[in-house]
């Protein structure tokens, strides 16, 4: 079985890909932790200036990560035209204009869900992503595809 699809990622469907990315490091958890305690222990202690420090480090994060998504759509050549992604036994090829890649199944490090995409890590920063909208009646062949391919273990999403 082969599934051809085209996408063209936009600002959202990066945003997306980054919130999920970061919140879901060490540094991510880190820092929102740090930022609502420190909400919290200005709600306690009524000292004002750690709820404007806790704000600034809960809304920190995904504000830069919007103005970096919007950007990088904007300035980086690959995010004008769409991508032609074919998903077959051996992995999935990426393809755009006269450019190619394909990569196998075996080397994927994961598959995870947002409400917004299906994103296929390639490595441990970079990903595929398949913006739901724009996959319609293949999302669910997609996502039989990758869990057919990928180890269960590597696998986290939802439908």
């Amino acid at each position: 079985m082969m599934i051809e699809l085209d996408v063209k990622i936009g600002a959202k469907d990066l945003y997306d890909y980054m919130l999920r990315h970061s919140y879901n490091s060490a540094a991510g958890i880190l820092g929102s932790c740090f930022g609502a305690l420190l909400i919290v222990f200005a709600v306690m202690t009524k000292q004002w200036l750690y709820l404007v420090m806790g704000l600034i480090m809960l809304l920190y994060l995904p504000w830069t990560l919007s103005v970096r998504s919007k950007q990088q759509v904007l300035s980086n050549p690959s995010f004008q035209q769409p991508l032609h992604y074919m998903l077959d036994g051996q992995g999935i090829t990426i393809s755009q204009g006269e450019e190619s890649v394909q990569y196998l199944w075996e080397e994927m490090h994961k598959a995870v869900s947002t409400g917004r995409s299906i994103i296929v890590y390639t490595s441990r920063i970079n990903a595929t992503i398949f913006p739901r909208k724009q996959m319609g009646d293949q999302t669910t062949a997609v996502i039989e595809m990758i869990s057919t391919h990928m180890p269960p273990a590597k696998v986290k999403i939802r439908s």
